[in-house]
């Protein structure tokens, strides 16, 4: 008994590769395009770009040790919500701190802009 393969077969009677071929052995193997363009001047060099590009599935890039798309939290739900996890337990802990130093002291610290505004219009 045959199993069918899992892409068909290329057309043509050359026997060659399909477009998806092509695609799941780079997926599946990954590659790297390196470049570098220098721009100079009177042997001064003006500006130098330098392009790397590598195309590969998930899997191959976690593999490879390149997951940089998990800590961005524009593209992570999960790292935004790491984000506001930590800004929230900063604000609870400065919270508390406030608290501690309790009402009287708080309420000095917030009234200080006012009292230095107060005495600035107090004439001389």
């Amino acid at each position: 008994m045959t199993m069918p393969s899992r892409l068909p077969e290329p057309h043509g009677q050359g026997g060659g590769t399909n477009l998806a071929d092509v695609l799941e052995r780079v997926l599946d193997k990954g590659v790297v395009i390196a470049g570098d363009i220098r721009i100079n001047l009177l042997d001064i060099e003006l500006l130098t770009i330098k392009l790397r590009l590598v195309v590969a599935s998930v899997d191959k890039a976690k593999e490879m040790g390149i997951d940089w798309w998990e800590d961005d939290p524009a593209l992570s739900s999960r790292a935004r919500r790491n984000e506001l996890a930590k800004e929230n337990a900063e604000l609870r802990e400065r919270l508390t701190h406030l608290e501690e130093l309790g009402t009287g002291r708080a309420q000095e610290t917030a009234d200080r802009p006012r009292k230095k505004a107060e005495r600035s219009r107090e004439p001389r």
